[in-house]
C-alpha cells in the first residue's frame, strides 16, 4: 500500500526538516514545491518554460501551473510506494486537485503547530550563508566571527526573516491555511503535532501518527 504524506505548517515550523526525515525513514521521495519548480525550469520542459516566464516576472505560480507541476512529478516511478509533500497544497483548489491525483490511494496529512511568538523567535534568529545558502545551526549563529560550517562563508539574516516581515508572513499563512485545515481536519487521516518539542520528539510523534493512520487505512 502506498504511503502518501502531506506536511502542513507555518514558516519556521520545521516541516521541511521533518519531511526529509520521514522520506528517509520510509524510503519514499520528499518533494518540495521549490525543488519541483526549479527542476522543471532547469529541465526546459514545456511546463518548465511556462513556470520560468511566471517566475521571471516576479509573480507567484498560480494554481493551474502548480497543480500541473505536481501532477507531472507524482506521475514518476519513484512515487509508486508513496511520497512526502512539503509546500503543496497551499490553496483549497490545490488540495481538491491533490485528492483527485491520489484518488483511492488515500492521504495522510500532518500539521505541525507552533505558537506565533516561537516562530518569530526562530525565524528572526535564523542566519544563512551568503555564499552557499546553507542555514546555520543554532550554535553557530552567535558572535561576529561566526562562519558557515560548510564553506566558511559569512552568515547573514535574510530580509524576509526580520521580525516585522515574519509576522506579516505568519498572518498571510494563517489566512491561507484556514480553509486547507478545514478541508482536512475532519478526516481520520489528519493529525496535529506539537512543534514545540525537540526535533527528535516531533519526528517520533509524526512517525507514530503516520504508522497508526496507515495501519487503520489498511484495515478499512
Amino acid at each position: 500500500m502506498a504511503l502518501d504524506i502531506v506536511m502542513l505548517g507555518p514558516p519556521g515550523g520545521g516541516k521541511g526538516t521533518q519531511a526529509g526525515r520521514l522520506a528517509r525513514h520510509y524510503g519514499i521521495p520528499a518533494i518540495s514545491t521549490g525543488d519541483m519548480l526549479r527542476e522543471a525550469v532547469q529541465a526546459g520542459t514545456d511546463l518548465g518554460r511556462q513556470v520560468k516566464v511566471v517566475m521571471d516576472r516576479g509573480d507567484l505560480v498560480g494554481d493551474d501551473l502548480m497543480i500541473a507541476t505536481v501532477r507531472e512529478r507524482l506521475n514518476r516511478g519513484d512515487t509508486a510506494n508513496g511520497f512526502v509533500l512539503d509546500g503543496f497544497p497551499r490553496t483549497l483548489r490545490q488540495a481538491e486537485a491533490l485528492d483527485r491525483m491520489v484518488n483511492e490511494r488515500g492521504l495522510v496529512v500532518i500539521e505541525i503547530a507552533v505558537p506565533a511568538d516561537e516562530l518569530v523567535r526562530r525565524l528572526s534568529s535564523r542566519r544563512i550563508c551568503r555564499g552557499c545558502g546553507t542555514i546555520a545551526e543554532p550554535a553557530a549563529r552567535a558572535g561576529d566571527a561566526a562562519a558557515c560550517a560548510r564553506c566558511g562563508g559569512t552568515l547573514v539574516q535574510r530580509s524576509d526573516d526580520r521580525e516585522e516581515v515574519v509576522r506579516e508572513r505568519l498572518n498571510v499563512y494563517e489566512t491561507n491555511a484556514r480553509p486547507l485545515l478545514d478541508h482536512y481536519r475532519s478526516r481520520p487521516s489528519f493529525r496535529t503535532i506539537d512543534g514545540l518539542q525537540s526535533p527528535d520528539r516531533v519526528f517520533e510523534a509524526i512517525a507514530g501518527a503516520v504508522g497508526e493512520m496507515a495501519t487503520a487505512g489498511q484495515k478499512r
